[in-house]
Order: structure tokens, then C-alpha cells, then sequence
């Protein structure tokens, strides 16, 4: 079943797959990390299978001059032990008609260098390399 993380539980019920992609997020504050961003219009979605959050992606909708209205995927992960059994294209396919319900143009994301299996995923799932990413670390 896919469901919105909509209460805190939902929220902390979600941390152990997105700690799979997010190593270095602590367990006590993501609850209130999640909510401050919120304010940012970030919304989270899980997968859930037999009480067990198996997949989860972390979104926002938005404008920018770049590509209008788009749906950037902040996060997206599927539980290690649940990969290869659909629940990753489930995800996506919910999040495509959940742009397309708000009118965007584009659904988008980044990934590692280092992630060669989820990118053959993302082209499995019909993205494209579109441009680099640069980043520069501030502190």
C-alpha cells in the first residue's frame, strides 16, 4: 500500500529505509526535520508492505525559471531487502501521476556517481541524464 507520512509515526515508521540512503540523518531529530521541511512544501511518501515501510521518497513540487512547474525528488529509496520486487516502480509511477496531477512539466532528481544500480533503474523508469549537478561544501 502506498500512503502520505502524514502523522509522526508515519514519519519515524519511514527512517530506517531512508537511513539506508541518508546514513548520516539521526534517528531523534528526522521527525523534526521532516516537519521544517514541510514548511517547504517536502512531502513524503512509504510503501508499505505487512506493517513494514519497505520504500520511501521524499518530493517537492515547485516552480523555477529552469523547468516551470516540476517535481524534484528530494529522496528515494527501497529497503535492501525488498529491491527488485517492484515496489520501486510502484513509487515512481505514483510519484509521475502525482506531477502530472499538479500540472508540472518535468519529474526530476539527482543520484550518486557512485549508485550505477539505481541509475540503470532511473532509465529503466524513462529518465535521461539532463545535466551535472555541481556542489561546493560551505563549512
Amino acid at each position: 500500500m502506498l500512503c502520505m507520512a502524514v502523522t509522526d509515526t508515519d514519519i519515524e515508521n519511514c527512517f530506517d529505509v531512508i537511513n539506508e540512503l541518508r546514513p548520516h540523518l539521526v534517528k531523534d531529530q528526522f521527525v523534526e526535520t521532516v516537519r521544517s521541511m514541510e514548511n517547504q512544501g517536502f512531502k513524503l511518501a512509504f510503501v508499505q508492505v505487512d506493517s513494514q515501510v519497505v520504500a520511501v521518497a521524499g518530493y517537492r513540487i515547485y516552480n523555477n525559471l529552469y523547468m516551470g512547474k516540476h517535481c524534484y525528488i528530494d529522496d528515494f529509496v527501497t529497503a535492501s531487502a525488498y529491491r527488485s520486487k517492484g515496489y520501486g516502480e510502484k513509487m515512481i509511477a505514483w510519484l509521475r501521476h502525482q506531477a502530472l496531477q499538479a500540472g508540472c512539466d518535468f519529474s526530476h532528481l539527482n543520484s550518486g556517481t557512485h549508485r550505477g544500480r539505481a541509475h540503470k533503474f532511473y532509465f529503466d523508469q524513462g529518465f535521461t541524464i539532463a545535466s551535472y549537478h555541481f556542489s561546493q561544501a560551505l563549512r
